[in-house]
């Protein structure tokens, strides 16, 4: 579908605000119409289809909600999209669980509110009974990560395919950038959930102060601040899909929630008596090695059994050149419509330097090379001379330096206990150095707080903290 053929209207009483939003859509090909007043929005529905209103939302204002109740009731399928400024996360799930497709925080980057824009796009599509349409709008949406020839797509694609229909939790793993959320949405797309919406959650994101209320919801009263109900992940995704994000970083207090409602499939909102059926499928992701964590404490064990009852492992792009090709041709064909430009052609000498390359940021390191080419070069044809530069050689690594720190002095022979590797966190230290003092050292609790520098007390509150036995 030409964009140009896509109307959406922007309201947004700051003048700034309304220019910049139009001009981030205008950029990517739509038809926009600015309005300044809700009647002006209205008035656009009463005369043309409208696909789409972006609306600046201003927090503790109803006006946004009722705005999208009296559109809808002139053109039923309209989305929205609202742009609030210091919005929290409460104000965006309420602004989802009103009807919103999706809320951003301004200022708004041009290239999320396009993303955005293609999302909403793709609920449209799904929601229409033309499936001429859906199939037509979702050629516009997210490329497919499934393209190209290597065995180990083919198999994930095709496990995919199997369980897609099945209402079983998934677990999609794979280094950062592979595309997991992809995989989900695909999940979605292809489960008898499809016509239901599809929420995710980025774990890493949700405090324990706020963890509860953010999946659960809260009712009126039920902690300083809560002066309305308000729904939660599990409510507003119900009948469809919930995507648990970096499900490795949910804290021991959520793992344990977690558990809880996927072992009894039911809920309480905070503060609340009335048990809720979860009617939701799960699909988790993470970049972490799960079972590692748990055979160290740091993952519940039966939470783990309970994500992973079917498992997509996405390889890292270095491990999938012979995709490369057909990849760069995906985001080609994509970027170019999106942007209104000519596609690109891309000489074989590019398209080798991009096989040898290492892509540390896997499919989005080249996706995003491949939106920057097809925008800022000017040239008909891409050669190698636009291959990104070879990954800089790593420093001489100082042995000295990489020692293994042994608790205790080391063992009986000198030899280094456990290894602190770059990117490990405090937490992850202290728990290899208790352990292996234990493991190692001594197995008198008292004589290991001493050799640590800590009281009987405090090794004992640490053990518990981090699940160690």
């Amino acid at each position: 579908m030409n964009p140009a053929k896509i109307t959406i209207a922007v309201l947004d009483r700051s003048a700034p605000d309304l220019e910049a939003l139009m001009s981030a859509l205008e950029d990517g090909g739509y038809r926009v119409l600015p309005a300044s007043t809700e009647a002006q929005v209205e008035r656009y529905a009463q005369h043309e289809p409208v696909n789409l209103v972006v609306k600046g939302f201003e927090a503790g204002r109803v006006d946004a909600i009722a705005l999208m109740k009296r559109v809808r009731a002139i053109s039923r399928d309209t989305e929205f999209i609202l742009c609030g400024r210091g919005g929290t996360i409460a104000t965006a799930v309420d602004a989802v669980h009103q009807g919103a497709c999706d809320y951003l925080v301004k200022p708004v980057e041009p290239a999320a509110l396009r993303d955005a824009v293609h999302k909403a796009l793709e609920r449209q599509a799904l929601i229409a009974e033309d499936p001429k349409l859906r199939q037509s709008l979702r050629r516009h949406t997210d490329p497919d990560v499934f393209v190209g020839t290597s065995a180990r797509m083919r198999q994930v694609a095709e496990t995919l395919a199997e369980v897609a229909t099945a209402n079983v939790p998934v677990l999609v793993t794979g280094e950062s950038g592979t595309g997991k959320e992809l995989v989900a949405r695909a999940l979605h797309a292809r489960s008898r959930r499809h016509a239901g919406p599809f929420l995710a959650v980025n774990c890493a994101g949700l405090p324990d102060a706020l963890m509860e209320a953010e999946l659960f919801g809260h009712v009126r009263g039920a902690f300083t601040g809560a002066v309305a109900d308000r729904p939660g992940a599990f409510k507003i995704a119900s009948g469809g899909t919930l995507f648990l994000d970096e499900i490795g970083d949910l804290s021991p207090k959520g793992q344990g929630d977690l558990l809880r409602v996927l072992e009894d499939g039911v809920y309480r909102a905070v503060g609340g008596t009335e048990a809720v059926r979860a009617d939701v499928r799960v699909v988790a992701a993470t970049n972490r090695d799960l079972g590692r964590m748990a055979n160290e404490g740091r993952f519940r064990e039966d939470l783990l059994y309970r994500l992973n009852i079917v498992e997509l492992h996405l390889p890292p792009l270095r491990e999938r050149v012979e995709d490369i090709p057909a990849l760069v041709e995906s985001f080609n064909t994509h970027f170019a419509a999106r942007h209104g430009r000519r596609p690109k052609l891309f000489a074989p000498a590019f398209i080798a330097e991009l096989q040898r390359h290492s892509w540390p940021g896997n499919i989005r390191q080249l996706r995003n090379l491949i939106e920057r080419l097809v925008v800022t070069v000017r040239e008909t044809t891409i050669d190698a001379a636009h291959a990104p530069p070879p990954p800089a050689a790593a420093p001489v690594r100082d042995r000295r330096a990489e020692e293994s720190v042994a608790a205790g002095g080391g063992g009986e022979k000198g030899e280094p206990l456990f290894t602190v590797h770059a990117g490990m966190n405090l937490a992850e230290v202290e728990a290899l150095m208790i352990r292996h003092t234990l493991d190692k050292v001594t197995t008198h609790r008292g004589e290991a707080a001493k050799r640590l520098g800590l009281s009987p007390r405090a090794l004992h509150y640490k053990l518990k903290l981090l699940r160690l036995t």
